[in-house]
């Protein structure tokens, strides 16, 4: 056999187990989004029926820290202990993690948490993705596809995104490179797993379609001005979130202790405010974002507020969904302040901000046309990359690898993650 009939034949059979096991992935992917999407909508709307629940929160907070400091050390990484077992050849992702992050954010909900749910559905994917592979007893580099065929199946699923979903599961595990050599698990787990989540049921959130806007020199220049705020608030978000549970860290040994403090804080924010528009995910206000000209200039500022306290202290879920809200509310408030239709400001703030705190901006503007339509691009796109090279070498993910600065220059010597790099720095260090 030719060297050329042999590189064709052992494609077919990579191809062959790409495909099998990254469908089987979305499957498991897509059943976990399906059950997990299903329990936050009844947990919603549990508490939106009974508000005097979120007093509860601080004791809720008590008893998971309790939960998760027993059980729960293994997995408190998180979605960096994901990222973090793709770079290296980590002990499995132990399995655990998929129901108690599930039970973990739920409970945040219900009791008025304001967290996401894309850490839940990553994490859940990838600890699935995991329990695959070794199951089928791959090898170290398939095994580091499939999860991320995990975190694309997760992500996938759980907000209806599939084509979103497969890029992020290439896009996020280091800054500035693309994992292609995971692209067909990755699709494969996306693609089933949002296919498996409608089957089941499951109605994603519905955005209105965005009309046409031409992309003037007028227009470009309000979008960079966009862009330019959209990159001060993911800096905030993430500067307030990591200092937030840096202090809570060094002042309250107790993860226990630290969540029932974070949860007392959330309470009184909320008695503060006057009103449950910012606790749990805030959907109805992200979808108030498109149409309302009279939304309050503030809200972007307050979601942040509580996001950053809810995270911070330990609470599980993710940003997603919560950065959704503050990128929606604050692009609307933009537009309307810059001329521009105040949907098109909703539609580049809901993947601006995230797409700037993941360092993912090419699959968040996917997102924005698959949520929203393709009038929404170029425009998000614009919008998104002046966040992301803006926001600087910060991220919600720490454990990402940076192989070269954001704004240029040539490779490092040797790949380090946000974290070293931050660490790195001089104490006081200019902004990006």
């Amino acid at each position: 056999m030719s060297d050329h009939h042999a590189s064709a034949k052992g494609a077919g059979l990579r191809l062959v187990e790409w495909t099998g096991l990254g469908a089987l992935v979305g499957v498991a992917s897509g059943l976990a989004s399906a059950l997990f999407l299903a329990s936050l909508e009844i947990a919603t709307a549990f508490r939106t029926r009974h508000e005097y629940v979120v007093y509860a929160l601080p004791l809720a907070g008590l008893l998971l820290g309790l939960v998760y400091e027993r059980w729960g050390k293994p997995i408190r990484g998180g979605n960096n202990l994901i990222i973090d077992t793709i770079h290296g050849a980590d002990p499995q992702i132990p399995l655990r993690m998929a129901p108690m992050v599930l039970v973990g954010t739920v409970l945040t909900h219900v009791f008025g948490g304001s967290a996401g749910r894309e850490g839940t559905a990553v994490q859940m994917g990838a600890s699935l993705a995991d329990a695959i592979s070794h199951r089928f007893r791959v090898s170290r580099e398939t095994r580091r596809q499939l999860l991320a065929a995990g975190i694309a199946g997760g992500f996938g699923s759980v907000f209806g995104t599939p084509m979103a979903g497969a890029v992020f599961g290439l896009e996020v595990v280091a800054v500035g490179r693309m994992e292609y050599d995971a692209i067909v698990p990755a699709a494969m787990a996306a693609i089933i797993g949002d296919l498996v989540t409608r089957r089941l049921g499951i109605v994603h959130t519905a955005y209105p379609t965005l009309a046409h806007v031409e992309l003037t020199a007028l227009v470009f220049g309000k979008l960079a001005l966009v862009g330019v705020a959209m990159a001060a608030v993911t800096i905030a978000f993430v500067e307030l979130t990591h200092r937030l549970k840096g202090v809570l860290e060094r002042r309250i040994a107790r993860l226990s202790f630290r969540m029932f403090v974070g949860g007392a804080a959330v309470v009184i924010l909320w008695k503060l405010v006057g009103n449950s528009d910012y606790l749990g995910l805030g959907v109805p206000m992200i979808v108030r974002s498109f149409t309302d000209p009279d939304l309050p200039w503030f809200a972007f500022a307050l979601k942040l507020l509580f996001t950053a306290v809810t995270l911070s202290c330990g609470f599980v879920g993710g940003e997603v969904t919560p950065l959704f809200f503050v990128g929606a509310t604050l692009g609307s408030v933009l537009a309307r302040a810059l001329g521009l239709p105040i949907e098109l400001g909703a539609g580049v703030g809901i993947a601006a901000v995230f797409g700037a705190a993941s360092n993912a901006p090419i699959s968040l503007s996917i997102m924005a046309v698959e949520l929203l339509g393709g009038n929404v691009f170029p425009h998000v796109f614009i919008v998104t990359l002046i966040a992301y090279v803006l926001s600087g070498h910060r991220g919600i993910y720490p454990s990402q690898l940076l192989l070269r600065k954001k704004h240029g220059g040539p490779l490092f010597a040797k790949p380090v993650t946000l974290r070293d790099y931050r660490d790195a720095l001089p104490k006081k260090p200019p902004p990006g």
